[in-house]
């Protein structure tokens, strides 16, 4: 990227900055963002009657009329529908202080986030649950604020207080989506929609990560792919007493059992099939060493790990796979692993009765390597589990979505370089860098769809704040910090 002179302007003020960006979310986005989790906006994938059922239209509308609402000079805003998909809110935000460059010429910032929500799951403390925000000790709890409805606001924010110190930034464009957790299947077709009006992107800041501690700016550098899918073996029309049929019927738990371990071996966790590995590049090595001195322990004491029947003495907890912090980081963002996220054919407890069952449908989630092809390996997934199966048994897996990971391209210094003063400036602390074990599609498109463009992807997804599960929260003060960071970042653009 070429760099282009710059007008003189005033320089940031940070103490400003940040009580700017502190008053917007006290008086503004949080509110905003109790009404948002109230909306059981469940992704497409968990929600098959998103369109009647109207909640992401609900949210996008939210967020549409919030945006419309802060009169940000020259924007343009709209919700774009292609068709029977779903919807994405599209805002264009001109540059200021004389850096108004032609689309042809780049210069543009593209900000990124979604609206749309994982499903309730079980477990939610007495008095909070998905749909119920609650402020509790710094902390919005309640589905998707973190994850990651709070990003348009944040977003809007760090652009509204630059502008209020007359701050000369680059155009800012923002795609927010609703399909992001059924894999962003919809994306596609409205980036190349979208694409001549965006122009030439050179910085990309996704809001949908997460951060090593809630102590200091992070940026991924790393995010895994994923293969979410279903595993059904049936063996039997209906179901049959299990003291007739024992020893003759065989269990299509078992052979389901049997199936996994084709993909991780049952004792260790370790992904089996080579095709799944990669090499881990030396720099992840190193920034995985330096996030583990910061992190220590804590990298996986975050979690919130049973103790069974000791009198919830900490010393008596679940192990993990490993405590060693280094080999915890790179397990969970270069190693491939699978979790068992679901499962049909599988009756309550209090109504299962000594019925040899049908059959056993298990949901899949395996996490991939960020350079491993993600379609690729479903096809390798699909191979592995249906291929000779015991007993003859009739053995289907269905890839709901398949996606690459993403590994983030070189650092240009001027991005570390405002990296490391925004964390210093908000935080106290130089920035740290840290892969993720999660998957954001949306990345693997844009570095296809924008080779050059340097990507900060960052988020508020910290300790203990459990997105997809029970009792997610957004930290505050952290969002707070994180916003003003990302305003400084957005204005250091070259």
């Amino acid at each position: 990227m070429t760099a282009r002179p710059r007008l003189t302007t005033p320089a940031i003020d940070h103490n400003a900055l940040l009580d700017t960006v502190t008053r917007h979310w006290d008086a503004q986005i949080v509110p905003r963002l109790i009404d948002y989790i109230r909306v059981p906006a469940k992704s497409p994938h968990f929600d098959p009657d998103w369109e009647q059922n109207g909640y992401l239209e609900a949210v996008v509308r939210q967020a549409e009329s919030w945006v419309r609402a802060q009169n940000v000079a020259g924007i343009t805003l709209e919700v774009i529908r292609l068709g029977d998909r779903t919807p994405v809110l599209f805002f264009d935000i001109p540059a200021t202080g004389g850096l108004d460059f032609s689309l042809s010429k780049g210069g543009t910032v593209l900000m990124y986030g979604h609206l749309d929500k994982q499903p309730e799951m079980t477990g939610w403390r007495d008095g909070f649950g998905p749909w119920i925000p609650v402020i509790e000790n710094d902390k919005l709890y309640g589905r998707g604020g973190a994850d990651d409805g709070y990003a348009v606001y944040a977003a809007l924010s760090a652009i509204v207080a630059l502008d209020a110190q007359g701050v000369a930034r680059p155009r800012c464009v923002g795609l927010i989506e609703t399909c992001e957790e059924s894999g962003s299947y919809d994306l596609p077709a409205y980036l190349d929609a979208l694409s001549e009006r965006m122009g030439d992107v050179q910085l990309v800041v996704a809001l949908d990560s997460g951060c090593g501690n809630y102590d200091q700016l992070w940026a991924t550098t790393s995010l895994r792919g994923l293969v979410n899918g279903t595993l059904e073996v049936r063996v039997l029309t209906e179901g049959v007493h299990s003291g007739d049929a024992g020893g003759v019927v065989p269990s299509s738990f078992r052979i389901a059992r049997a199936l996994l371990d084709r993909l991780d071996d049952s004792k260790t966790g370790v992904v089996r099939p080579k095709m799944f590995d990669c090499a881990i590049p030396a720099e992840r090595v190193t920034q995985a060493h330096a996030a583990a001195d910061i992190m220590g322990n804590t990298v996986w004491q975050r979690f919130p790990w049973a103790c069974g029947d000791h009198g919830g003495d900490p010393s008596q907890m679940v192990e993990p796979v490993t405590n060693d912090p280094v080999e915890v980081i790179l397990n969970r963002t270069w190693r491939a692993a699978l979790a068992v996220t679901g499962a049909d054919g599988l009756p309550p407890i209090a109504s299962a009765g000594n019925v040899q069952r049908p059959f056993t449908s298990l949901k899949l989630s395996l996490r991939l390597p960020p350079i491993i092809d993600g379609p690729a390996a479903a096809e390798e997934v699909k191979r592995l589990l249906e291929s000779d199966p015991p007993n003859s048994a009739v053995v289907h897996f269905e890839a709901d979505s398949a996606a690459t990971g993403w590994n983030a391209p070189v650092f240009q210094p001027w991005l570390t370089e405002a990296l490391d003063e925004a964390s210093r400036a908000f935080y106290g602390r130089p920035a740290a860098y840290l892969g993720e074990g999660g998957t954001i599609p949306f990345m693997g498109m844009l570095g296809v769809k924008f080779p050059h463009a340097q990507m900060l992807v960052t988020g508020v997804l910290g300790p203990k704040s459990n997105a997809h599960g029970p009792n997610e929260f957004l930290h505050l003060p952290y969002a707070k910090r994180l916003t003003a960071a990302v305003a400084c970042v957005i204005a250091a653009m070259r």
